[in-house]
């Protein structure tokens, strides 16, 4: 049984926005990411925390370098995205806190209409943003549903692929919707994550049995659980530099893609399903993981061979 995390309480609140970045070997895009921050930002009621998973590429030199007004927190290890994350928001001072990843760069305006939108709308506990690729294209991890057993087969058979006008087939990505117009949805992703304060002090903070994927999805799940909309905004906008590298990916990445989906299945939905249904979901994730780690060391093969 997964621990429930404990609540944000007793934090004295005194800026409007508080930005969080977790950072691992990212020095050029962290600080294209912060320079996007305060060029878009032009308002000092902000604060801009980066928290350092034991980088060996610079990055804390960098940003004490160039960015006298960030607060640099240094870990010696890498933590995890969940954990990293919390003890920038137990040390934040903001009414609103925004996860951002550091392969990101902010579209003029984004920060100011999302929180004009989020102070308009008391409703909302948590609002995503449009979040397109450098090639334009939309990051479809911004605006998912829940991945229910049904949502999970249709995506892991290729079917929401095949038919993503389809309102059955293509729940998991939403991509039977229009990206230009703004909705509640179930799951934002982590990468944009604009979330109250009082919404961290009544859900909790990210839970840290997940070390670096799920940890978004699950987020919004207990939001949502606590009577909590979340949004995603089309009218801001992100460019998201992921996956920038490509080629051969490290094995812990995959492993813990796919851990994240059995933690997330046993926390959320284990109870509700059949022992058989529990069993098939468990295989299907096995077998997942284990071809995604075989077509990654192909490809790695197939790299060198070159």
């Amino acid at each position: 049984m997964i621990k429930p995390v404990k609540p944000l309480a007793g934090k004295e609140v005194d800026m409007r926005l508080s930005i969080i970045i977790v950072s691992y070997n990212t020095r050029e895009l962290l600080k294209n990411a912060i320079e996007s921050i305060y060029m878009t930002y032009q308002n000092d009621d902000l604060e801009v925390i980066v928290v350092d998973n034991g980088s060996s590429d610079g990055s804390t030199a960098m940003v004490k370098e160039e960015f006298g007004d960030v607060i640099l927190i240094e870990s010696s290890e890498n933590l995890g995205f969940a954990k990293a994350n919390n003890i920038a928001i137990k040390q934040s001072k903001g009414k609103y806190i925004l996860l951002l990843n550091p392969d990101t760069i902010l579209v003029e305006d984004c920060l100011e209409k999302c929180l004009a939108y989020m102070n308009n709308n008391q409703s909302i506990g948590a609002l995503g943003c449009k979040v397109v690729m450098p090639d334009g294209k939309l990051d479809l991890a911004c605006r998912r549903s829940f991945p229910t057993p049904e949502v999970s087969f249709y995506r892991m058979t290729g079917l929401s692929k095949l038919y993503p006008d389809n309102k059955r087939f293509a729940q998991y990505n939403l991509t039977y919707l229009d990206e230009n117009e703004t909705y509640e949805v179930d799951s934002i992703v982590g990468a944009f994550m604009l979330i109250r304060r009082e919404v961290i002090e009544q859900v909790g903070i990210l839970d840290e049995e997940y070390f670096m994927y799920g940890e978004d999805i699950d987020w919004c799940y207990r939001i949502k659980q606590a009577g909590w909309k979340v949004v995603y905004n089309h009218e801001a906008e992100i460019v998201h530099y992921k996956g920038a590298s490509g080629g051969k990916r490290n094995p812990r990445t995959i492993y813990e893609f796919y851990r994240a989906m059995y933690l997330f299945y046993k926390k959320h939905y284990e109870s509700q399903y059949s022992f058989i249904v529990t069993g098939i979901i468990y295989f299907g994730i096995g077998m997942k993981l284990i071809l995604s780690l075989v077509m990654n060391q192909l490809k790695g093969h197939r790299r060198n061979s070159i």
